[in-house]
């Protein structure tokens, strides 16, 4: 539970937003997550909590044999981007969400390291039930030169705040 606001120590006021539940929500509200260089630390970084050691990932070298500019950031890698958790989504919905259930990637163009990542959610369907519902997110993650890079949708399923009978 939040703790009372006092005004007279204003860094210990609450930090999390409002709370929402699944009737909270509707179509076409966006949620923009902040952008992010993929940077060789970040790309070793993946490599390490994945486990992926084809040079494509960490062998600049390599990539340069290739024709590309740089590093090419794993799949994975991009996807997670749009993870809600890069953004204030989870604060709004810490006390009603219940699971991701399903998420999907569809990978249009490649990030290379250097690259700038735009992610946002966009609500784009809403499926009540009778103690929850699941919110349909499409994740998209742009670069620098306005390219998807990265398209997809994730599905959470959230508390309702009136249960229906």
């Amino acid at each position: 539970m939040p703790a009372a606001t006092d005004s007279k120590r204003p860094w210990r006021e609450p930090r999390v937003p409002e709370q929402r539940y699944f009737e909270d929500f509707k179509l076409g509200e966006r949620f923009i997550s902040p952008s992010r260089t993929q940077t060789d630390a970040l790309f070793a970084a993946f490599q390490m909590a994945s486990g992926d050691n084809h040079p494509i990932h960490y062998d600049i070298e390599f990539c340069r044999s290739l024709g590309f500019p740089g590093l090419l950031a794993h799949g994975m890698q991009v996807l997670i981007q749009a993870a809600p958790g890069a953004g204030d989504f989870p604060f709004i919905v810490q006390d009603s969400l219940k699971a991701i259930v399903e998420l999907t990637a569809r990978f249009k163009a490649p990030v290379f390291s250097g690259d700038t990542t735009y992610p946002m959610l966009e609500v784009i369907g809403l499926e009540p039930g009778r103690t929850t519902g699941v919110i349909v997110l499409r994740a998209t993650v742009h670069n620098q030169r306005d390219e998807l890079c990265m398209e997809g949708e994730i599905k959470t399923l959230i508390k309702r705040r009136e249960p229906t009978i």
